[in-house]
């Protein structure tokens, strides 16, 4: 799979290559590519914002740094905005996304992104809910994560993501627990130590689902 990110500041993302899920399949299995747009902006100077049309306070992204990267590149779809206007980004667009062979994502910045860029380039505009960022990076790092740690080779063990809240629309993950037994005090559900699968399940399910109850009151 190939992802690509442009954004004005290539080296936020930094830490993915620095994820044993990600790392582990860097170059093979997955191509990531990171793009400054002050880099591929056509205008000089590296100009890449300017004043909003109407006036107002803040500076705009110009729609010319995106359309001129994103053709240049030949990039097909699924194009993503990140964007506060945008549809919340969940574990079904993560699969989604991971079962193609390519996305590109863009990251907004200053006080806002060109409209133009929304309705005439973008394929889709997603956020990761009611709040407003500096950047888009944040939002692309979460989208990029939760995407590529699907992918075959990215986790040694696959049943650890079968298990996630969310996988397969199943709602939240039932709690978990290690070793020790007892801490401080507190102990593990005596279900989990009876060697009792049949229950262990039950036990998980009835848990995730009044988890999911919960968070939606």
């Amino acid at each position: 799979m190939r992802v690509d990110v442009f954004t004005l500041v290539p080296h936020a993302f930094a830490w993915l290559t620095e994820q044993r899920p990600i790392a582990g399949i860097l170059g093979d299995g997955l191509d990531l590519r990171l793009f400054s747009y002050r880099d591929t902006t056509p205008l000089r100077s590296g100009q890449i914002d300017d004043s909003p049309y109407g006036g107002g306070a803040g500076m705009v992204m110009k729609p010319e740094p995106f359309f001129e990267a994103v053709e240049a590149l030949g990039a097909a779809a699924p194009i993503v905005l990140v964007s506060a206007r945008g549809r919340q980004f969940t574990h079904t667009d993560a699969v989604r996304f991971s079962s193609g062979g390519e996305l590109t994502i863009l990251c907004g910045h200053y006080k806002d992104v060109d409209q133009r860029v929304a309705d005439h380039l973008a394929t889709e505009e997603l956020s990761l809910g009611p709040f407003v960022l500096s950047g888009g990076e944040a939002a692309a790092l979460v989208i990029v994560d939760a995407t590529v740690r699907l992918l075959p080779g990215a986790m040694s063990d696959h049943d650890s993501a079968r298990t996630d809240s969310f996988y397969d629309d199943s709602g939240l993950s039932a709690p978990s627990y290690t070793r020790p037994p007892e801490f401080r005090g507190y102990a593990v559900p005596e279900v989990l130590l009876s060697g009792d699968h049949k229950k262990i399940a039950e036990w998980r399910r009835i848990e995730g689902e009044r988890l999911t109850r919960e968070q939606s009151d």
